[in-house]
């Protein structure tokens, strides 16, 4: 179920962003819902590439809890940055890349895996379910890639 205060302000998301050159995608929990996975998003979550998360913090400046840098984690590295909007946290990435078994790290092309979705007359970039499962599965977080698995196997 996608609540409304979600809904708000993704089009307030969508509306920015469509006017700009920024290339980006909705992942996380709002894409899965939006493209009917039983889940309750908590957040918003965005990926573009590096010089799109910096336009994104420009273009949504005065909601800006963290400034975007660039951060690496174990399984993970991207321009990391939070938003905060009507109580709703927006999780902004750029040149999202994971770290592979070998320990070489694997970046993502958002144009190959892109898909679009229509949600309240908003034409909304996400990326595929198939690949979210892989993804999943390559960070080690089986839970969410077990519940993408399940919903891919029943619409299947």
């Amino acid at each position: 179920m996608i609540s409304s205060a979600h809904l708000a302000v993704l089009r307030r998301i969508h509306a920015r962003l469509s006017n700009s050159e920024v290339n980006w995608v909705l992942t996380g929990g709002l894409a899965f819902a939006i493209q009917g996975v039983a889940v309750e998003p908590d957040d918003i979550d965005l990926q573009t590439d590096e010089a799109g998360a910096y336009e994104i913090e420009r273009l949504f400046s005065e909601f800006v809890v963290s400034r975007v840098a660039f951060r690496c984690a174990d399984r993970i590295r991207s321009h990391l940055g939070e938003l905060m909007i009507d109580g709703i946290r927006i999780e902004v990435m750029g040149d999202i890349e994971k770290r592979l078994a070998d320990g070489t790290w694997e970046p993502v092309d958002l144009k190959q895996h892109e898909r679009f979705v229509e949600v309240e007359g908003m034409r909304v970039p996400v990326l595929s379910l198939e690949y979210e499962h892989q993804a999943y599965l390559k960070l080690g977080r089986t839970g969410k890639a077990r519940i993408l698995e399940r919903h891919l196997r029943q619409k299947g």
